[in-house]
């Protein structure tokens, strides 16, 4: 089914405005999208052997080879969002001719949108960049707000800079062939939307989450486009993350640190940051006053994503060291970003580390017992 909504999206950027233009069937008018943007020396496709073998149809008939005749692929494993993987592709780029006034065109997910990103950014000292995500993941959150980076050893987005694309064409229908774990998984980042921002989108979720999961075009398309909207209306009013905008990174400290103690190997981003969610819920009634309603009610329509990769083997110590790695620490100090009820958020500093340890000594518990047992912490 065609939208009929294309109506774009502004963004606000220190660079300038740009637009998201969602809507299914967006990708075929890719070419004309990119065309307002001006004229550039060549185009060039960023992406990964599996997206552009699931999708190189759909992404012709956007984009076709007259348009965009250098095609760049590198593997998108978080494990391999380093500084090797840019190497390689500036390199790939200078072979093809790249120049000044070229355009780079990343389409994919998280990591192809976070590496081609730093890319596009550190090429030449910038060149322009166009985002066309495929992955629910990147389609409502990592593909707009113009943050790039790749991971160090030490922890998650260590390396990168803001740089913010000229044009995001998110189509949903490019989510028919992602793989069912990964496109469970990145619902967790809509769901987030809903419990930091709006308390309509959270209580949508819970009525509409079986006909999503099933992806039914029309509640599918309502909630990627609403929070598109959410992080649009955010960014634009704090780019570089100096206030309102750490509301976005509610979940992803915890998130963040198991991803780091696993090695980037046992969960995806969604998975990650969906347990980080039911943790950052149990911590908001712990700290904040989050009533235990709406932490049942997180905890719930985590749970109805579907089953997830079991809570690893870390001690709680091992992980609150990790989080101390987090970029969003400060000088050591972990900071949360919590909930007092739904729909709204605010970040915390001054969350006592026993009560972060008992919350993640209690997190195993979320997917066998009712949050309700799982009680008060006694620090």
């Amino acid at each position: 089914m065609k939208s009929t909504q294309t109506k774009a999206i502004p963004v606000r950027a220190a660079a300038g405005k740009y637009s998201v233009v969602c809507g299914s069937g967006m990708m075929e008018k890719a070419q004309k999208e990119i065309a307002q943007l001006g004229k550039f020396s060549s185009v060039h496709i960023l992406s990964s052997p599996l997206v552009w073998h699931a999708l190189e149809k759909k992404i012709r008939s956007g984009i076709p080879a007259r348009i965009a005749s250098s095609v760049h692929l590198f593997d998108d494993a978080e494990s391999e969002k380093n500084l090797q993987s840019v190497e390689g592709l500036a390199q790939s780029l200078i072979a093809a001719g790249a120049d000044r006034n070229a355009l780079v065109v990343a389409i994919g997910g998280g990591v192809v949108g976070d590496v081609g990103g730093f890319v596009a950014a550190s090429y030449l000292r910038g060149v322009s960049l166009v985002h066309v995500p495929t992955t629910v993941v990147a389609q409502v959150d990592s593909a707009l707000g113009g943050k790039t980076g790749v991971n160090l050893p030490e922890g998650k987005n260590l390396i990168g800079v803001f740089y913010p694309p000229r044009l995001v064409v998110a189509d949903p229908e490019l989510l028919a062939t992602l793989p069912e774990r990964e496109f469970r998984g990145g619902l967790a980042e809509v769901i987030k939307y809903g419990v930091i921002a709006d308390a309509k989108l959270f209580a949508f979720l819970e009525k509409q989450m079986d006909a999503i999961l099933r992806r039914d075009a029309r509640p599918l398309e309502h909630v990627i486009r609403r929070s598109i909207a959410i992080k649009a209306r955010v960014v634009s009013k704090d780019e570089r993350e100096s206030g309102l905008r750490e509301i976005l990174n509610f979940g992803h400290t915890f998130g963040h640190a198991l991803e780091s103690v696993t090695r980037y190997r046992h969960f995806q981003h969604g998975e990650a940051v969906a347990w980080g969610m039911m943790c950052a819920a149990l911590l908001g009634h712990e700290v904040a006053g989050t009533p235990a309603d709406a932490v049942s009610r997180i905890v719930a329509l985590v749970r109805r994503m579907g089953p997830m990769p079991p809570w690893p083997g870390a001690k709680p110590k091992e992980i609150i060291e990790a989080m101390r790695s987090d970029k969003k620490a400060r000088g050591g100090k972990l900071r949360f970003v919590l909930s007092k009820d739904l729909g709204q958020a605010r970040t915390h500093d001054d969350v006592p580390e026993k009560v972060v340890e008992c919350v993640l000594r209690c997190a195993p518990q979320f997917f066998v017992k009712p949050v309700e047992s799982l009680g008060k912490c006694n620090g």
